[in-house]
């Protein structure tokens, strides 16, 4: 790394410097002592978030999910004890499991402000290697296209089964086709309704412009290919389209992620949404609860995966016909859960119509 241009990290609005850290794994320990060094923090700004003066000198409350405290604490608490060493402050964090506020306080208004610039830099850090809990989804388990779905699996097994790596274990679950927007990390049932405000704000500052307030009729129609390699596929899906031409799914879409993205609960991955719905994919070779598409994010093992041979798959159901289908809703939906129709668990939505 550049020590004169070291990565930025955008939290709430304003944009710090990262340190040049060194890692080191405990394999055996649960929590992992992570420390941003020290820096020089008496005048970083404090408009970011509300400093109290009280009798004793200054407080700062800050809203941390509880799966998230170990890294403020770190190992043995090491973390935590160098915090309050270096930033001469004292940092009481709620017991684990229990959801609550950290509390920084401290004689000198500028330690507590360099302590909660250090613990926000923590969680920004932690947070994006947590597994992603939720996904903002469109649903395509219609009883047509579901119908369309398993003929189409039928087929492709009858015609390529001898082809390399091709098997049913490859299918997705037809109650659980959809379209997926973008992944989040919510760690609990405030992060969670967050999400769910924002989706009702959305709806309410563009969605219903672009919809007129009506359900969007798409085609899905086609088949395509993640990867270089047909040869070598690992993720195999159907395309969709609006079926009067326009591009207002997409619209709807791109516009959902970047609010998602500016608001701190997304993380951006792309320009624009790819829209497509996994039918085939070898990650379901291995746990066929798996959901996860190649356009989530998240960790998996690529070396585990048995890439099969698509080149028929494609040439023989290039143009396949899933079907037309309604989409009057997005959905944010649960990972690994399912509701009494087989598709994910929804904590909430946004209605077109």
């Amino acid at each position: 790394m550049d020590v004169l241009r070291p990565p930025l990290i955008r939290i709430g609005g304003r944009v710090y410097r990262k340190n040049l850290i060194q890692e080191q794994a405990f394999p055996h320990e649960e929590e992992e002592d992570f420390y941003a060094g020290p820096g020089d923090c008496a005048d970083e700004p404090c408009d970011a978030f509300v400093v109290e003066e009280t009798e004793r000198g200054f407080q700062c409350r800050v809203e941390v999910p509880s799966p998230l405290y170990k890294y403020i604490i770190g190992k043995k608490g090491e973390t935590k004890k160098r915090l309050e060493t270096e930033t001469r402050t004292s940092i009481i964090i709620p017991k684990p499991g229990v959801e609550g506020e950290i509390v920084i306080t401290g004689q000198q208004r500028s330690g507590v402000i360099s302590a909660r610039t250090r613990i926000d830099v923590l969680l920004d850090s932690f947070r994006k290697k947590q597994p992603f809990t939720h996904f903002l989804s469109f649903a395509l388990n219609q009883p047509a296209i579901q119908e369309k779905f398993l003929q189409f699996k039928e087929e492709v097994l009858e015609k390529c089964s001898k082809d390399h790596g091709v098997s049913s274990s490859l299918f997705q679950n037809p109650a659980k086709l959809h379209l997926t927007l973008g992944t989040l990390v919510l760690l609990n049932e405030q992060e969670i309704q967050k999400a769910c405000d924002l989706l009702q704000q959305c709806k309410e500052d563009f969605v219903d412009q672009i919809t007129g307030g009506q359900p969007l009729t798409v085609e899905v129609a086609g088949i395509e290919y993640m990867n270089d390699d047909p040869a070598m596929t690992d993720v195999l899906y159907a395309k969709v389209h609006m079926k009067d031409g326009s591009n207002r799914l997409q619209m709807v879409a791109d516009q959902l992620v970047e609010r998602f993205v500016a608001s701190g609960l997304m993380l951006k991955e792309w320009d624009r949404v790819k829209l497509h719905a996994t039918v085939m994919n070898t990650l379901f070779r291995k746990d066929p609860t798996e959901e996860r598409s190649n356009t989530m994010t998240g960790k998996s093992s690529f070396k585990e995966r048995e890439s099969f041979n698509g080149r028929n798959i494609l040439k023989l159901f290039e143009n396949f016909y899933f079907g037309e289908v309604q989409l009057n809703s997005v959905r944010l939906s649960q990972r690994f859960s399912s509701d009494a129709s087989g598709y994910y668990a929804t904590s909430g939505q946004l209605c077109f119509s």
